[in-house]
């Protein structure tokens, strides 16, 4: 099971374990390398769910944002055609992100590097995800 926290420039992907009770951040990745780098993960792994973030706004209504990621959403049904692709509300993942690595003190390294910041907020997905029943 793998997660997609989608953006223009970065796509933030975070894994599972076999058992499916953590995940950990894979990276941050151009879009078309993030494509290619979750083939690489489905050949070794067999990704049977991909996670994507549903940027919706404050008040739960699909906005631009959303806009923005249905390209790439359609990009991965299309290439995963057996995996389960779903949509799960983003909206806190960031922020949880940031306060878990500036609780691991790495903040001063994810100012330098966004693509971390990316690759956490997919991991609070899949954990959400995960701990929804997914």
């Amino acid at each position: 099971m793998a997660a997609v926290d989608y953006g223009t420039r970065r796509v933030g992907l975070a894994l599972t374990d076999g058992l499916r009770l953590a995940a950990h951040p894979v990276g941050a990745f151009p879009p078309d390398a993030a494509l290619a780098e979750l083939r690489r993960l489905d050949a070794l792994h067999g990704l049977a769910v991909i996670v994507v973030g549903w940027p919706l706004d404050a008040d739960g209504a699909e906005g631009k944002a959303v806009a923005r990621v249905v390209p790439f959403f359609n990009r991965l049904k299309k290439a995963f055609p057996k995996a389960e692709v779903v949509a799960v509300d983003e909206r806190l993942s960031s922020r949880e992100a940031q306060e878990r690595l500036h609780a691991a003190g790495a903040w001063g390294k994810v100012r330098r590097d966004k693509g971390m910041l990316d690759a956490e907020a997919a991991c609070v997905m899949l954990e959400d995800y995960l701990r929804d029943g997914g």
